[in-house]
């Protein structure tokens, strides 16, 4: 079976990419994850407020030698010539680049424009091929409205895109009360690629403590089904490449992914639940439902399940909405 596909203009040797997560962290996982089959591995993120903080940090140690004599100053790196934030980032890039042969994908995470954007293009000195931008924010800020909170999307997105030329992804949460309208402006701020979507994670409350405390879920299959609706609906309706991340579990899953017009899925929670040999069996189970279903190719089934073939889809939708409603026989 053929289960080549294109994303953010790189051709991948299947549609099965190893997501965000923990295990990126470590080398030797990153072969692993490329032993497995993986078709390419995103890199756990590099956020705003690390940069912003050892930015910080560094201006207040040399704020601070002020008062002291010139020879001890003389020990503090060169402002002009110190590479101020988390190199060992940039280095981990470099090395899994090195180390592997599947494309990797770095990834930023932030909420705002400012001077940490340089990091991009230190990500793509770096050798990163592509670049995963993760703008996780949630307003709580009720003079903000909705079209600030859209317009700051597409501020950061064209920045970044003008510091780089490597493709850029944007992944964003689902939250957006027009989400296609949402996709064409970041398709005109230049997005090359959108991830649906963001999990975001609610804290939770500790009766006994009285403190609020992290909550962490790692997904099901059930998340997919948001993920494939909008994807379907974007299908051939915008430019940038789509992906999948989140409910992403099975070959099944993938397929699904595929039909309904996704470039390609992206696993975390399956490979921390499963080990990362379980992308080696959704591999060899989407190449035995391939042949059983006389698909020879991953491109052929891509969207064929989307709505870009139907005339009205929001009637659609209303449609199977109302559908599923009737279909309920609650128990006498």
């Amino acid at each position: 079976m053929d289960l080549t596909t294109k994303y953010l203009g790189l051709t991948l040797k299947n549609p099965v990419l190893a997501s965000a997560s923990p295990l990126t962290e470590n080398m030797e996982n990153i072969r692993k994850l490329e032993q497995a089959g993986a078709g390419a591995v995103v890199m756990h993120s590099l956020f705003e407020e690390q940069i912003e903080l050892d930015s910080q940090q560094l201006e207040r140690s040399l704020r601070d030698t002020s008062f002291i004599s010139a020879e001890s100053v003389s020990y503090f790196p060169d402002m002009g010539s110190y590479r101020v934030g988390p190199e060992t980032y940039l280095a981990h890039v470099a090395q899994a680049k090195a180390a592997v042969r599947i494309p990797i994908i770095a990834s930023l995470n932030g909420v705002s424009t400012g001077a940490w954007i340089r990091y991009a293009k230190k990500i793509q000195e770096a050798g990163a091929d592509a670049l995963e931008l993760n703008i996780y924010t949630i307003p709580t800020d009720p003079a903000v409205t909705a079209e600030q909170v859209e317009q700051g999307y597409c501020d950061l997105v064209r920045d970044v895109k003008a510091s780089v030329q490597i493709p850029v992804a944007v992944k964003l949460g689902p939250y957006f009360t027009a989400m296609v309208n949402m996709a064409h402006k970041l398709d005109k701020a230049g997005a090359d690629g959108l991830v649906l979507f963001n999990r975001f994670y609610q804290p939770d409350f500790d009766l006994e403590a009285l403190e609020i405390v992290p909550s962490l879920q790692l997904s099901t299959s059930y998340e997919l089904l948001l993920r494939l609706h909008w994807v379907a609906v974007l299908s051939g309706r915008i430019r940038p490449d789509l992906a999948i991340t989140g409910g992403v579990h099975t070959a099944s899953d993938v397929l699904k992914a595929m039909m309904a017009g996704a470039q390609v899925v992206m696993m975390a929670s399956a490979i921390l639940k499963q080990g990362i040999g379980h992308i080696t069996t959704v591999l060899e189970d989407l190449q035995s439902w391939m042949k059983e279903h006389e698909y020879e190719s991953i491109r052929q089934m891509q969207g064929s399940m989307s709505q870009k073939s139907v005339a009205d889809p929001k009637s659609f939708l209303r449609a199977n909405y109302l559908k599923v409603l009737s279909s309920y026989a609650p128990r006498a």
